[in-house]
């Protein structure tokens, strides 16, 4: 692991206590009620549509965070392996598993290159929003998905949608730019990324793989233009300013995207 991803990985060891919300057990108790409540209902179409029944399907989630697409896929029925950079994320996960007598495999892996995760192995790899961010290689991420899949595999990536990264999202009154789209980083100190979606598509269709279906989103209420954690808090019409276009200007465009493709 080089120096940068070793600085990610100490990052989101320190930061993986603060996760421990999405990963409590109120949280837990509605995965378990409905796995597919996880995700929103165009991804839920998506996932319908291209995976189906999900049992005994074998899954791969790289950077996976609070990890709770894992306990969704395998509440479906799946084989899930989870592979995160941060040790401590992967840890506090799998105390939640073995609470609840959950086999899911935990791997310790960097998502652009996969060392650890064998090739052909794979139905289908899901990776979550905020990833791209991250990533200083998409070439290399989408290369090492397309070797862990199995033959007619399929990818399904799910992120903020790359045309609202100019945009100052903390003042919904009108368009202010903060960037150029396409100035795409390094930023900061851990030289994180913008990525274009040209660049996303470039590199997974360069992969080998076949894009088969795009879908991108409006924010759903209570999330996106505020923390989650305050929507409740937030008068209801106050609340639905942020999710109009005549009240929010950058309601206009898509906030998020997600892209599937098959081996």
């Amino acid at each position: 692991m080089n120096d940068r991803l070793e600085k990610i990985a100490a990052n989101w060891n320190t930061l993986s206590d603060k996760w421990n919300d999405f990963r409590n057990d109120t949280n837990i108790s509605k995965i378990i009620d409905n796995p597919y409540s996880i995700f929103r209902p165009q991804l839920q179409t998506i996932l319908k549509k291209f995976i189906g029944d999900f049992t005994n399907k074998r899954i791969l989630v790289p950077a996976s965070g609070h990890n709770r697409e894992v306990f969704a896929f395998h509440l479906l029925g799946a084989k899930v392996t989870s592979s995160d950079i941060s040790e401590k994320q992967l840890e506090y996960s799998a105390k939640v598993a073995q609470k609840h007598g959950w086999d899911i495999e935990f791997v310790c892996d960097d998502a652009m290159h996969l060392s650890k995760i064998k090739s052909d192995k794979y139905d289908f790899v899901y990776i979550s929003n905020g990833v791209m961010f991250w990533m200083d290689d998409l070439n290399s991420m989408y290369k090492n998905i397309n070797r862990v899949l199995k033959p007619d595999g399929f990818h399904m990536m799910y992120d903020m949608h790359p045309f609202m990264h100019p945009f100052d999202t903390d003042d919904t009154t009108k368009f202010a730019i903060k960037k150029d789209y396409t100035s795409t980083g390094p930023f900061g100190k851990f030289n994180t990324f913008t990525w274009r979606l040209q660049d996303i598509l470039n590199a997974m269709v360069s992969s080998g793989l076949s894009l088969v279906h795009v879908e991108e989103m409006n924010a759903e209420v209570g999330t996106f233009w505020i923390d989650e954690d305050k929507a409740d808090t937030i008068p209801k019409e106050e609340l639905m300013k942020f999710y109009n276009s005549e009240t929010n200007p950058l309601y206009a465009l898509p906030q998020a995207i997600s892209l599937c493709c098959r081996k």
